[in-house]
This record gives C-alpha cells, sequence and structure tokens, in this order.
C-alpha cells in the first residue's frame, strides 16, 4: 500500500505564519464577520425573549383578572341565592303565621285571588274555532 500523499501547498512560509498568529487579513474578517454575527444573535434572542416574558406576563394577568371576576360573580350569585332563599323563608312564615291567626280571612282571601286570576286567564284564551274569547 501506498502511503498518502499530502495535498499540496502553494501557499508561502510566511502566509502560513500569519495563519498560525491569526493576523491573516482574510481570517480575521470572518473571525469578525462570525463575532457580530453571535452578538447579533444574542441581541435577538434577548429581545425576543424579553418581548415573549412581556406576552406571558400580559396574558397571566388577563387570566387571572378574568378568574377574579368569575369568583366575584359566583361569590355574588351565591349571596343572592341565599338571600332568595332567605326572604322566601320569611314569606312563608309570615303568611304560615297569618293563615293560623285567621284562617276564615285567609281561605276568603285565597279564593278572591283565584277567581281573579281564573278571570285575567280566561280573557287569553281561544276557543277551539280559533278565536278570542271576550272578556
Amino acid at each position: 500500500m501506498n502511503p498518502p500523499i499530502p495535498p499540496s501547498d502553494n501557499s508561502s512560509g510566511a502566509d502560513k505564519a500569519a495563519d498560525q498568529n491569526g493576523s491573516n487579513p482574510v481570517t480575521a474578517k470572518i473571525e469578525n464577520a462570525a463575532h457580530a454575527a453571535h452578538r447579533t444573535t444574542d441581541m435577538i434572542a434577548d429581545k425576543a425573549t424579553a418581548q415573549v416574558d412581556r406576552l406571558s406576563g400580559g396574558a397571566h394577568r388577563a387570566v387571572n383578572r378574568a378568574a377574579d371576576a368569575a369568583a366575584a360573580a359566583a361569590q355574588w350569585a351565591s349571596g343572592m341565592q341565599g338571600q332568595a332563599r332567605q326572604w322566601q323563608d320569611q314569606f312563608s312564615q309570615r303568611v304560615s303565621t297569618s293563615v293560623r291567626g285567621r284562617p276564615i280571612a285567609a281561605l276568603a282571601a285565597a279564593a278572591v285571588i283565584g277567581y281573579f286570576l281564573g278571570r285575567c286567564g280566561a280573557c287569553h284564551h281561544h276557543t277551539a274555532s280559533g278565536r278570542r274569547r271576550s272578556c
């Protein structure tokens, strides 16, 4: 087997020495461009990270505000339900007390109210032929 043939090098010894010291103008330009590209990439990445952080923070604040509003609405609705139930219980107790105290008067009042509600309901009913019944 033949030994490998080294690549031919047409560069002078001065060029080799300049490459080793890093003082070759072409190499220096390439390195400067690479450093500039790295700095630009880092700057863009930092700005993008800051923007994402701001957007993420804004989204989190919006979600927290919505959750707080929903919790407040649920608490308000729960309070209203409790108030309505309390009002209903008080009304039922007052009516029960009144009926127990005057059963005949309560029966007469219920009959009068029933009669008027029946008359009002009859005014809005239609006959089988589709005509409206007069009151």
